[in-house]
């Protein structure tokens, strides 16, 4: 493809691109020498799964893939164990060796539903970070400026209200962009949040005589609240692993504001059918259910499978359409006889705290049998089976052993 219409495809979405003219060049000397640019992406196994806010840097990264390029996906399993401080307002708790190798486990067969592995490296960055001595390491640290680092807005914000800041979170741009050295990057992708820790590795490849890479980056995708970005730490996650049913039950949850963005960013679809239906929704063309209808559609066949899609459709419109119950309601049976309705909902798994539980029956969001819980006082005896329904989705029986 000419180099002017690879840039265009690759700047389709992008938020940041550090610089065009530099990426130009090197799409025209790849061209020439016929040699694949190295497209780095690295992901710290920070939590089991991958949601889909990740795919919005996959997807893209696939794109280079279609363009000839390697990916070089970088599970960053040393520095997950500091945690990355982009958009932290506190330090995180340090993950341990065995946590992050649990982890990483899964990674890997997640990415492969979206890259292709015949174009892709995978690495560790544990390789080389772990093997630094005391002098390598010094030399890194002396790299970089604590004044420059507190040019970060997230580091400055913290700095000013008081707020402490680790030693070691100062670390972990510079763990980042060593990464890019020791595979030679022509090219980093990353979230919004991770501009700084790119430029920082722009800044390290000069260092070390290296080209510095591209930077390029892209949008954080909110999650199902529609306010906070995409994240298991937020509850407002779509999991890749989550299964047909459930990934299809929280697209549908998603406000209706979010949905041109999940279709810019995430939608499995041409530019063309996107945009297509995205007009037809602002002309009122297309009913919003409609258009959420086919996203949840079009995201489960694509992590799953067609047939998996049309089963959790036709469920989905069983339970909210046709009011009707699932066909699969898990059952799980308790030690105790009786129990308050706000005890026994968090003890059955539906909710993570009584004040959850307390909210969500204030809000009539709580079931019994089919009848609405407005007493958070009520007794519940379980010597027979209780259907009960927290929110939109989620259906549970309960019984006593």
């Amino acid at each position: 493809m000419d180099v002017r219409k690879q840039i265009e495809l690759i700047r389709d979405g992008t938020v940041d691109l550090v610089t065009e003219k530099e990426l130009e060049a090197k799409l025209s000397r790849s061209a020439k020498e016929n040699r694949p640019l190295r497209i780095k992406y690295g992901a710290d196994p920070s939590a089991p799964d991958l949601h889909l806010g990740h795919t919005v840097p996959l997807r893209k990264l696939r794109q280079f893939q279609e363009l000839g390029h390697l990916v070089i996906f970088i599970i960053g399993d040393f520095t997950a164990r500091i945690g990355d401080p982009s958009l932290r307002s506190e330090t995180r708790k340090m993950l341990t060796r065995e946590e992050v190798k649990k982890n990483a486990l899964t990674y890997q067969e997640q990415v492969f539903r979206i890259l292709d592995p015949r174009r892709t490296e995978v690495r560790y960055n544990s390789e080389w970070l772990e093997e630094m001595d005391s002098g390598q390491f010094l030399e890194l640290a002396s790299k970089y400026t604590v004044a420059r680092l507190l040019e970060r807005d997230d580091f400055e914000k913290r700095y000013q209200s008081g707020q402490p800041i680790a030693l070691v979170e100062f670390l972990y741009p510079l763990l980042q962009g060593y990464d890019s050295v020791k595979i030679k990057a022509d090219v980093e992708i990353g979230g919004t949040d991770q501009k700084f820790n790119l430029l920082v590795g722009r800044e390290l490849q000069r260092e070390w005589k290296q080209e510095p890479q591209v930077v390029l980056t892209l949008p954080l995708i909110e999650g199902m609240d529609g306010v906070q970005k995409m994240s298991k730490s937020f509850g407002n996650q779509i999991a890749l692993q989550d299964s047909p049913k459930e990934m299809y039950g929280k697209l549908m949850s998603i406000p209706d504001a979010l949905m041109e963005r999940y279709y810019q960013y995430v939608a499995p679809l041409s530019s063309e059918e996107r945009g297509n239906l995205l007009k037809g929704l602002k002309q009122g063309k297309v009913h919003p259910r409609d258009a959420k209808a086919r996203l949840a559609f079009e995201i489960v066949k694509a992590y799953h499978s067609e047939k998996k899609a049309e089963e959790a459709e036709a469920e989905f419109n069983h339970v909210f359409k046709d009011k009707g119950l699932p066909q699969e309601i898990e059952t799980v049976r308790l030690k105790e006889k009786e129990m308050d309705i706000v005890s026994l909902l968090k003890e059955a798994g539906l909710v993570p705290s009584k004040m959850e539980a307390r909210r969500l029956i204030s809000q009539g969001g709580v079931k019994l049998d089919s009848e609405k819980v407005s007493d958070e006082r009520l007794k519940v005896r379980l010597e027979k089976p209780v259907l009960i329904q927290c929110g939109k989705r989620k259906f549970v029986k309960v019984q006593s052993v």
